[in-house]
């Protein structure tokens, strides 16, 4: 019970460490207290207390009086940019939460925090010359989505697929781990126009613009390109309300030929090891996002029956805090 009532305290000591650039900067080696402070701009009284709520956490280790490096997990940290592009962005949902009955309480289309910065981020996504601006929703979502595509290609195998559509493929950061690792896919992303057109130099630059193709469209009101072997969404169904993502698989069942197939990879509710993540941690952010909520695999499942798809199954992942996965087929 402690743990639960302490870990706002933890997650703010993780923050401290990333924000201040600590993490980094003892990645260099071993320092000591008063370097410590002149680089978090901090007295080296309060880098003290910083550094040992640190050192509990394993996030660094003291090998001498006053003097400290990285531990086990700070060590890790450091090598994981996309870890760190979200501890970031947390500063969002933690201001949204002050008062977490006050956010369940409000209608959910007053704005939050989330939801201005999704609608803020959405709204230039696909605009290079505000690139500072956009910094940091692109490394957020290119660095993350990483992490979904090591879940799908360590657990599901592409034998007998020739060809891949990612829907809803952003900069196409997912498209580009599956078409790095199977050279033999063609690909094709379909987004947004906006934002299919901004992802198209990237793509074609890494995977050869004879394997790419891009295509532009609203997934819910367009239809979806058809041709492909698999249809792959990725970490998108949780972000939409339940009439929305059931006409969404709708639209994608009917861009697929009879025996092909829509791979789902997100984080779900209730998925044994990821309880917590799934409906404590995902539940509240996109409550506080304005729109979507985690889903079962059986719910899921459901609605793939609903949509027209004639049967599905759960595909386990080694790690489904990050994401579980469901393949369906038409």
């Amino acid at each position: 019970m402690f743990d639960l009532i302490a870990g706002f305290a933890y997650s703010k000591v993780l923050f401290a460490m990333v924000e201040s650039d600590l993490i980094d900067f003892l990645a260099q080696g071993a320092r000591d207290l008063p370097d410590i402070a002149q680089a978090a701009d901090l007295s080296e009284a309060a880098a003290e207390r910083l550094m040992r709520a640190a050192t509990a956490l394993d996030l660094t280790e003291e090998i001498a009086p006053a003097r400290w490096m990285l531990g086990e997990q700070g060590a890790a940290l450091h090598s994981n940019a996309g870890a760190k592009a979200m501890i970031r962005h947390h500063r969002l949902l933690y201001r949204d939460l002050t008062d977490p009955l006050d956010l369940l309480r409000r209608n959910r289309a007053e704005p939050t925090e989330l939801s201005q910065y999704w609608s803020y981020a959405g709204a230039l996504y696909g605009h290079a010359e505000r690139g500072e601006e956009t910094r940091e929703y692109s490394e957020l979502m290119a660095t993350s989505q990483h992490f979904v595509a090591e879940q799908v290609l360590s657990t599901f195998s592409f034998s007998g697929i020739g060809s891949v559509l990612d829907v809803g493929g952003g900069h196409g950061a997912f498209l580009k781990a599956i078409g790095a690792t199977h050279a033999a896919l063609t690909l094709g992303l379909f987004d947004l126009p906006e934002v299919a057109d901004n992802a198209r130099a990237t793509l074609e630059s890494e995977l050869g613009a004879h394997r790419v193709t891009t295509h532009g469209g609203n997934f819910f009101s367009d239809p979806i390109p058809t041709g492909y072997d698999l249809i792959t969404l990725s970490r998108i169904l949780h972000d939409h309300d339940d009439d929305p993502a059931l006409n969404l698989l709708r639209n994608i069942h009917k861009a697929l030929a009879p025996g092909k197939r829509l791979l789902i990879a997100e984080p779900m509710a209730g998925v044994r090891g990821a309880e917590a993540m799934g409906d404590a941690f995902f539940g509240l952010y996109l409550w506080a996002m304005g729109s979507g909520r985690p889903r079962s695999p059986e719910e899921i499942k459901a609605m793939l029956s609903e949509a027209g798809f004639a049967h599905s199954r759960v595909i386990p992942t080694p790690q489904p805090v990050v994401a579980s996965m469901i393949v369906a087929t038409a």
